[in-house]
C-alpha cells in the first residue's frame, strides 16, 4: 500500500494537479492548519473539492486532526521552538487526539496528505506518515511528491 505526502507552494496548479494524476492518488487528505488562507492560491479548500474530482478523479477532504495546534505552529515559525521540539509536540499532539484509533489500513491506501510546505523534510506530513505508519504498524509505501 501506499500514501503520499504533497506540498502545494512552488507549483502551478496544473503541475500540482497533473502529479496527482501521475501519482494515482485516489484522497486528498488537506491536513493544513488554514485551509482557506489567501496565501493558498489554487488550494483553497472551497475550490479543491471541485479541481480534485475533475481534474484529477480523486475525493478531497479536511482532516484538521492531523493538522497542528496553531501555538505549536507559531512557535515554531518565530523560532522559538525548534524543529526537535516541534517534532516531540506533534508526536505528542496525535497521541493525545488518539489518531491512531481513527485511522484504518483500508482508509489509507491511495491518500495524499496536503500541506503547503513545498519539501516534506521540516513539515508536519511527514511526521504524519511517520506516526501513522508506527502506531499502526504498517509497512505504507510513502512518496512525498515535490
Amino acid at each position: 500500500m501506499s500514501i503520499f505526502t504533497v506540498g502545494f507552494t512552488q507549483k502551478s496548479a496544473e503541475q500540482f494537479f497533473s502529479k496527482l494524476q501521475q501519482h494515482g492518488v485516489q484522497k486528498l487528505l488537506d491536513v493544513r492548519l488554514k485551509h482557506n488562507s489567501q496565501l493558498s492560491g489554487f488550494a483553497k479548500s472551497r475550490d479543491l473539492p471541485y479541481l480534485c474530482r475533475s481534474l484529477v478523479g480523486c475525493d478531497y477532504h479536511i482532516f484538521p486532526e492531523l493538522a497542528p495546534e496553531a501555538a505549536m505552529l507559531n512557535a515554531y515559525r518565530k523560532g522559538s521552538l525548534g524543529w526537535e521540539g516541534y517534532e516531540a509536540e506533534y508526536n505528542n499532539l496525535m497521541i493525545r487526539r488518539r489518531l491512531a484509533q481513527q485511522l484504518t489500513p483500508a482508509e489509507l491506501d491511495g491518500v495524499c496528505l496536503l500541506c503547503s510546505e513545498h519539501q516534506p523534510h521540516f513539515c508536519h506530513r511527514r511526521l504524519a506518515v511517520e506516526y501513522i505508519n508506527r502506531e499502526l504498524t504498517l509497512d505504507l509505501k510513502v512518496v512525498h511528491i515535490v
